[in-house]
């Protein structure tokens, strides 16, 4: 269940479950300068990450309906990550077509590191040894973090 929220700067409605997130961004950030963009943002980058320019129309193609989002909502969330400055625009007719600026691998960067900090005080090994207590690490994911530490180490 959801509740529909008027976006004021827009006049959108847009699902409050979908920009909760956004409005206790304050002046945090991904760690690449940008303003943290909320999990809805995050799902529009995740589109523009794997093909871009695309319409916003495009991008509505592929989140919508899994979402249950209308153009408007993917129009004010490109909004959004235009003033972020995670993503550009370019005219095209009379359309825009949107690009990402922050790649996926700083946005990840940022926020693995922030996660780590606010969760584990700034340290790895706690997170790890979080990870193995809870049983959340296959073989194949111990496997994988040795042969990095392993790397690391030479």
């Amino acid at each position: 269940m959801f509740t529909n929220v008027v976006d004021m700067t827009t006049g959108v409605n847009v699902r409050e479950d979908d920009v909760a997130d956004t409005r206790d961004t304050g002046s945090t950030n991904t760690g690449s300068g940008a303003e943290r963009i909320s999990d809805a943002e995050h799902a529009v980058m995740e589109v523009l990450w794997e093909r871009s320019p695309l319409t916003a129309a495009e991008v509505c193609e592929t989140v919508c309906d899994a979402r249950g989002w209308s153009m408007p909502t993917v129009k004010t969330l490109l909004s959004r990550l235009v003033g972020k400055g995670a993503v550009a625009t370019q005219p095209d007719g009379r359309r825009f077509l949107y690009t990402p600026v922050l790649a996926r691998e700083a946005y990840v960067g940022g926020e693995s590191k922030r996660l780590v900090q606010r969760l584990f005080g700034g340290r790895a090994a706690p997170l790890f040894a979080h990870l193995a207590e809870s049983e959340a690490l296959s073989d194949d994911d111990i496997a994988e973090i040795e042969r990095l530490l392993k790397e690391l180490k030479q």
